[in-house]
């Protein structure tokens, strides 16, 4: 009997241990609630041809295109569809309850004239402002989709020529904290002011600028895209997705391949973006790949209306130049919280586990040269050239971030995580992590770390070097 009540009061032990842990790791509640909740219902067929539209590459099939968009709109929604073949176009705008379908066998050429790219007020790397249109946009729109398995090629290559053109000349005088903005560059694929929008299964490739942009939307899913921005070259600032102060996004199943942050969440920059103070909230990314990039996942360094709420698992990276990624300057200000990383393989990259809040100081902080006047330079100069104030409200804050389930193999550094003297990076939590790395790295300026069953290898033999740091339990 005494055995029997022993087996009983171990067993309840053990699931109550078990429950509590399966509680502990458990997704939020909020998850349920991301994504887009409808598509277009309408299966009535547009299709472009019947519109003018020519399938060979060469013809230029703007007007074309955005007349079978808008008929299909103005009839109460449907589908736009496209015979196999090569369709060069400029910017088109999709509409409430249009669903594009890019079948497999058709190819939307992104025209390599900026003139087809009709300016307009966005926002761009966290500062509204007057920028081309995208290939694609869904700007303030209500249940709008893009799908099928054909081929959005933005012909990025003249753009990206551009840039590093631009960059000869304006890094020489001190400019380089502007280029970026003066080389206007069309993004391929714009969601923005918008909801109940669904991207689903196209690949995107060559984009002149960033890829897919999530601006000021929400209710959002992009499931099963595939981005190819290395070919032909290795086009500048080609992010893949860029969920830029929007709510409740979902972004499953997608492969990356680019030249800069492969998933990168963002809400503005500096004084401009303090002062639209919108924040990215509720962010769901799971069984996604990325390869070349600059970061598997990066949040910031676009940080001054707050990135929250985020929840990124079952990730593989592979070449990235960081793996988990956290950015932001000293003039951004926001707060980074409430951050989940879990279940997330990598391989061959750089830093495995990159915090810092002083990112690259040349793009990150504006100077105007000396021989400028700052009563003539663009409005969009002025916007980042005016100081935040007082000065404390661009310092970033870094907190309560988990990551759990991490195995990492030849990473060049393990960890490197830099606060700032009175304003630590509060409250990390390590759990069940493995990194195989060069060297093990630095932490400074911390406080309120947890580690549980973590393993940082270094080939050099070297172990973590903590400093300035307070309330770090190894």
């Amino acid at each position: 009997m005494k055995n029997r009540s022993t087996f009983f009061i171990c067993t309840a032990i053990f699931l109550t241990l078990n429950f509590c842990a399966k509680a502990i790791d458990a997704d939020p509640a909020w998850v349920k609630l991301v994504g887009s909740k409808k598509m277009p219902a309408k299966t009535t067929v547009f299709k472009v041809l019947a519109y003018g539209a020519v399938n060979n590459g060469t013809t230029l099939n703007t007007s074309a295109i955005q007349k079978a968009i808008d008929a299909c709109s103005a009839k109460g929604g449907g589908i736009v569809s496209f015979a196999p073949g090569k369709y060069l176009t400029g910017s088109i705008f999709l509409k409430k309850n249009v669903r594009l379908q890019i079948d497999k066998g058709v190819e939307l050429l992104g025209s390599q004239n900026l003139d087809d790219y009709p300016q307009m007020d966005t926002r761009i790397a966290g500062i509204e402002m007057k920028w081309p249109a995208a290939l694609i946009n869904i700007i303030d729109q209500e249940n709008v989709a893009v799908t099928g398995e054909g081929l959005v090629n933005a012909q990025g290559k003249p753009f990206w020529d551009k840039y590093w053109n631009m960059r000869k000349e304006y890094d020489p005088k001190g400019l380089r904290w502007i280029v970026d903005y003066d080389a206007q560059r069309p993004r391929t694929l714009l969601i923005s002011g918008s909801s109940n929008i669904t991207i689903k299964a196209i690949t995107l490739q060559q984009a002149g600028f960033w890829t897919v942009q999530v601006l000021y939307s929400k209710y959002v899913t992009v499931d099963g895209i595939i981005v190819r921005n290395n070919i032909d070259g290795h086009g500048p600032s080609t992010d893949g997705i860029d969920v830029d102060s929007s709510t409740y996004v979902l972004i499953q199943n997608c492969d990356i391949d680019c030249n800069d942050d492969d998933f990168c969440l963002k809400a503005g920059r500096d004084w401009d973006g303090l002062r639209v103070n919108k924040p990215t909230e509720y962010v769901v990314i799971r069984y996604c790949i990325s390869r070349a990039g600059g970061g598997l996942l990066t949040l910031g360094s676009e940080t001054s209306g707050g990135i929250r709420h985020v929840l990124a698992t079952n990730l593989s990276g592979n070449g990235t130049g960081n793996g988990l990624n956290i950015k932001s300057a000293t003039t951004r200000g926001g707060t980074v919280e409430d951050i989940h990383f879990k279940n997330i393989t990598m391989n061959n990259i750089g830093n495995a586990i990159q915090i810092t809040m002083n990112w690259n100081p040349a793009y990150s902080y504006s100077k105007l040269p000396d021989g400028y006047d700052i009563n003539t330079v663009p409005a969009h100069w002025k916007k980042m050239l005016t100081h935040v104030e007082p000065a404390e409200k661009g310092i970033p804050t870094f907190k309560d971030v988990y990551i759990s389930n991490i195995n990492i193999k030849g990473a060049k550094k393990a960890i490197n995580a830099v606060g700032m003297q009175g304003h630590p990076l509060v409250g990390f939590h390590f759990s069940n992590v493995n990194i195989e790395a060069n060297v093990a790295g630095d932490i400074s300026y911390a406080s309120l770390w947890t580690f549980d069953k973590v393993i940082i290898t270094a080939k050099d033999g070297g172990k973590v070097n903590i400093k300035e740091s307070a309330g770090l339990s190894m």
